[in-house]
């Protein structure tokens, strides 16, 4: 069951259009799971429309209509009509049946959310028991990738300089706030330190706009590359 979810304010911004891609995909993938947020955002999106259609008919009345000109003349604007105009063809168009995308990480096999088929990874990079793709949305600081933590496995305490998005895809994980189970969606900052630890593995979509930073003991020794996990 779904306990995480992305806050009112992330959602807004989301029906928006006001967020980068990354963090636009990650809330599209998790509403896809969550019939609570997608409730959510097909509020928010019906509130937006209707605010629009409100400035489209005040921006109507405006019009200046020509000195002499009978406004009773005018064609009445239907756009009803307008969209039919636009939308009627004689041509059938097949939809594409789009084959879904997999990837593979130590021999598993996984199936991507349909808001990654059309994205490019990098090759796998793998320490010990965490697998890293980078997802290529060229997006300068913010670094998307898809992180696999193998049974076992998990990331040293650490805290960011940034943001850090975790998206559960598959399987689950513990840390010190409590148990995630696919898809989550985790929001925490800097202000926030975590180990994340997956008995039984998992796949995750992750953003982050800096490099992790190791917090404990002998760890620390691994900050130069805690860039290399998210």
């Amino acid at each position: 069951m779904i306990k995480h979810h992305p806050t009112f304010e992330l959602l807004k911004s989301f029906v928006d259009g006001e967020l980068p891609a990354s963090l636009s995909a990650g809330i599209a993938i998790h509403a896809d799971m969550c019939p609570t947020c997608q409730h959510q955002i097909a509020q928010l999106t019906e509130q937006v429309a209707e605010a629009n259609f409100e400035f489209e008919e005040t921006f109507l009345d405006r019009f200046i209509v020509d000195e002499g000109e009978d406004i009773a003349d005018m064609p009445a604007i239907s756009f009803e009509q307008m969209i039919d105009n636009i939308t009627s063809t004689d041509e059938l168009v097949e939809p594409e049946v789009k084959t879904p995308k997999q990837v593979t990480f130590n021999e598993q096999s996984y199936v991507l959310p349909t808001a990654l088929n059309n994205m490019q990874f990098s090759k796998t990079a793998n320490i010990g028991k965490l697998s890293r793709a980078r997802i290529q949305l060229d997006e300068d600081e913010i670094h998307t990738s898809l992180l696999h933590i193998a049974p076992g496995g998990g990331v040293p305490e650490h805290t960011h300089k940034g943001f850090e998005l975790t998206l559960l895809l598959e399987g689950s994980f513990d840390d010190e706030n409590g148990h995630y189970e696919k898809g989550d969606f985790i929001m925490l900052s800097g202000d926030h330190q975590h180990h994340p630890v997956s008995t039984e593995g998992c796949l995750c979509y992750t953003v982050a706009n800096d490099a992790l930073h190791f917090t404990q003991g002998i760890n620390k020794l691994l900050n130069p590359i805690g860039s290399f996990i998210y």
